[in-house]
């Protein structure tokens, strides 16, 4: 048999030709230089073969030791194996134990951690056969895997080095956050899986009960009325590192169907208090897992407004240096059309000089295709100071001056303009800032840095035009009872807060309402009656006339914590059985079609017709 291509060699064609009554096999191809007394063109013939933990196939002489790479939970060791160890049944990914003697390696290996040291082998015992063909290889660089296949496989996937190192890396922060709450004095308490549907600004996951024919509990969301009930009943700290359900559209930096968070609560405590505790705890347990620098506290406080108006975002990256101006004022009365009666954001960017025409048209791209913007404009400011490319023209030296001094505008820069309805030209401005920032690669390295977004607005705008919360519904309204009976409800602000490290929200929460009056008053705004209050909040609404203390708290997410810490960019590299973007695990089959008798236990029937 003759392959001149570059064509893997695969067992199923030997075992074919075997078939055929061949017995003897030759394959000639260029393996490159093994000798250097081997002239080209030469014909090798070997007589003994093994793999390693590659892809390749190594030669050696007949007399010779071979090499094994072995993996543990710990790393690879290299294991010498000598002629007279039968080798028959070890294939790669197959399951060894080998006894041995543990001697210092003539050629020490610097890359993993037994670089030092090997194992010459005085017997293999293969406990595990790998009998398939592996779908993917494990641990080989540069190697490109399709996510789903990964997924479905997931347990070969998990041997893989570095995601193995995320899941132990996983369980270690995960007790460190719980050491550190123990240290403060919170207790933990596990509270219930099966509970009842509360607002929490996603859809929830119902389950059907088979005792109460036609009710449904609901996987919580977040444990929050749990939480608060606990401050009623006298726990000054609790803890849990709770399991949360949403239907939600999966993110790369978001876990679809369920996630993780660190939820806590603090009797008798101010939002300062609960501050407190958060620049105690991440500073702690990011140090404890990075050698990046980590921000200490006090971390820095931005009101919502003033992030949106500075950064684009209520999750700003302050790694990031650049920021926003508004212009909207200096452009009024303009006859520039594509400004015209808009509000106008800009961003200032120094050392531009170099940069070609093909870079200012690439983000015009970007801001059109993926920020659904109707243009990018921009202009670049020379070393005198004069204004050339772009939208130069239709900016008059006025409008240039006041420009200048808003902005700060240093010679050799250049000024990117956003012009749209103002939600919008936020939004745009915000990712245009992002964008900049790393094609520019202006981002601090190597640095995790905090801020707390304060002074939510207590409610919005839905898409239909009606008054909705903005974000936690059991959050104080600034002003308690008299704002909700005297402001419009959209002037309204919230005793909320998120923490936000390198762009990502990794915390939530809030000063709760603690009052039966307030409570009411809040859900009325937002469409609640009484009765709807009663029905879904019951017990939270009933503790609320039995002496509740004031209190507060958080929620930090775990997931997307590690992710940062692991620095990664997908939260599914840190999970151990993760789903994919269409939120199916394809290793379970799940979710699946179920029995009609299963249905039938819980009064369920099916109306799928025109549904598929």
């Amino acid at each position: 048999m003759t392959r001149t291509s570059r064509i893997q060699w695969i067992s199923s064609d030997i075992e074919e030709l075997r078939t055929q009554g061949v017995e003897k096999f030759i394959i000639f191809g260029n393996c490159g230089v093994l000798d250097s007394s081997i002239e080209d063109c030469s014909i090798i013939i070997p007589t003994k073969a093994f793999r390693d933990e590659g892809t390749s196939y190594h030669y050696q002489p007949e007399s010779e030791m071979i090499d094994i790479d072995l993996r543990d939970e710990n790393g690879i060791t290299q294991i010498v194996v000598s002629d007279d160890i039968d080798l028959t049944d070890v294939t790669k990914e197959c399951t060894l134990t080998v006894t041995g003697d543990v001697v210092e390696r003539a050629s020490k290996n610097d890359k993993i951690p037994t670089g030092e040291i090997e194992i010459v082998a005085k017997s293999i015992t293969v406990l595990g056969k790998c009998k398939s063909a592996l779908p993917f290889e494990i641990n080989v660089d540069g190697q490109t895997v399709r996510e789903d296949l990964r997924l479905e496989y997931r347990f070969l996937d998990l041997r893989n080095e570095k995601i193995h190192k995320n899941i132990k890396l996983r369980s270690k922060i995960l007790k460190d956050f719980r050491n550190a709450m123990d240290e403060l004095g919170f207790t933990e308490v596990q509270t219930p899986i099966l509970a009842n549907s509360s607002p929490e600004g996603a859809r929830d996951f119902l389950v059907p009960s088979r005792l109460h024919p036609g009710e449904f509990y609901a996987l919580p969301q977040a444990p929050q009325q749990f939480k608060q009930l606990l401050m009623v009943s006298g726990f000054d700290k609790y803890y849990q590192i709770a399991p949360c359900f949403r239907d939600e559209d999966p993110r790369a930096d978001r876990s679809p169907g369920e996630f993780y968070q660190l939820d806590f609560e603090m009797s008798f405590a101010t939002q300062e208090d609960v501050f407190g505790v958060i620049e105690t705890v991440l500073p702690k347990v990011f140090k404890q897992n990075t050698t990046w620098a980590v921000d200490e506290g006090p971390f820095v406080r931005i009101p919502y407004k003033e992030a949106m108006e500075k950064y684009g975002s209520d999750k700003p990256d302050l790694r990031n240096p650049l920021t926003i101006s508004d212009l909207t004022d200096i452009f009024v009365g303009t006859e520039f059309n594509a400004f015209k009666d808009k509000t106008v954001k800009a961003i200032v960017t120094e050392n531009m000089e170099e940069k070609p025409r093909k870079f200012f048209d690439a983000m015009s791209e970007f801001a059109v295709q993926e920020l659904d913007a109707k243009g990018l404009a921009w202009v670049k400011v020379d070393q005198d100071g004069t204004l050339n490319g772009g939208i130069s023209k239709f900016i008059d030296d006025e409008r240039k001056a006041k420009i200048f001094e808003r902005m700060n505008v240093k010679p050799n820069s250049a000024i990117f303009f956003v012009a749209d309805e103002y939600n919008k030209a936020v939004k745009i401005a915000g990712g245009v800032r992002i964008k900049l920032g790393n094609e520019l690669d202006l981002l601090e390295k190597d640095v995790y840095r905090f801020c707390f977004i304060v002074d939510f607005p207590m409610y919005e705008l839905s898409d239909e035009g009606t008054i909705d919360f903005n974000h936690n519904p059991f959050s104080m309204p600034q002003g308690g009872l008299e704002a909700l009976m005297t402001k419009d409800p959209l002037d309204i602000y919230a005793y909320q807060y998120d923490a936000v490290c390198n762009g990502y929200e990794i915390l939530s929460g809030a000063v709760r309402n603690h009052d039966q009056e307030i409570m009411v008053k809040a859900f009325e705004i937002a469409g609640y009656t009484v009765e709807d209050v009663k029905g879904k909040f019951g017990a939270l609404f009933n503790a609320f006339s039995y002496g509740t203390p004031p209190h507060a708290g958080a929620a930090p997410g775990m997931d997307r914590i590690i992710m940062l810490l692991a620095k990664e960019d997908n939260i599914r590299e840190v999970i151990a059985f993760p789903k994919n973007k269409k939120a199916r695990d394809l290793l379970m089959n799940a979710p699946s079609k179920v029995f009609d008798k299963q249905l039938e236990e819980v009064h369920i029937k099916l109306d799928l017709e025109n549904k598929e």
